[in-house]
């Protein structure tokens, strides 16, 4: 499967604000969009003015970074929102939030997506009480996700449970942290996501 190998911190400094791709780094004095807010590489503090093309195509890459997707499967979700009912950037954001390591993430079970990701893959979580591997699989109201028991004891979910613990959780997701399992109560809305997008720049980008 093709994925991004670069140093994340390098798309944060080229969308001029923290991602949160790093879990506990972002939070940390040692993040680089501290140190260095600036774009990468040996023009980034000289750049231009950027044109219209750009911010909307910047959105969009600050999208796909947030939730991790290549740009084949994003464009798919894109198409698959503009069919349904409502506005096309709402419904796009919201397919985006309903992918498995999203939920897994958002439930406060992992420290960024990446990890949830990674504890997807390598079958750690369970839906509705069925291992499932499959980051993208989409979340629907009343699904139940949950750590697979054996798995519960891992360090870097309980690093993820003490942080979660500290911070309110989105309205949509009820976790129950003893039993490290989370319900989603209903399909997000624009309020409860708070992704820095411009998603209507994202749907410009596309109309062109």
């Amino acid at each position: 499967m093709a994925r991004y190998k670069d140093a994340d911190c390098k798309l944060c400094r080229r969308a001029g604000m923290k991602l949160y791709l790093k879990g506990s780094k972002c939070e940390s004095p040692k993040c680089p969009v501290e140190k260095r807010p600036f774009p990468p590489g040996q023009h980034g503090r000289g750049r231009k003015r950027d044109s219209e093309y750009l911010l909307r195509l910047r959105e969009k890459q600050k999208a796909r970074q947030i939730y991790g997707v290549l740009e084949r499967q994003f464009r798919s979700y894109y198409e698959k929102a503009a069919r349904q009912r409502g506005a096309t950037g709402e419904n796009l954001l919201r397919l985006l939030e309903r992918r498995l390591d999203n939920v897994v993430f958002r439930a406060g079970f992992a420290q960024s997506r990446d990890d949830a990701r990674q504890l997807v893959l390598h079958r750690h979580v369970v839906v509705n009480g069925r291992i499932t591997n499959i980051p993208s699989y989409q979340i629907r109201p009343g699904d139940t996700i949950a750590v697979k028991e054996r798995s519960r004891n891992a360090v870097r979910v309980l690093e993820a449970r003490e942080r979660a613990q500290g911070r309110s959780m989105v309205g949509w997701i009820h976790a129950d942290y003893d039993k490290l399992e989370a319900q989603v109560v209903t399909l997000p809305e624009r309020a409860d996501i708070d992704a820095p997008v411009k998603e209507s720049f994202i749907v410009e980008f596309y109309s062109r």
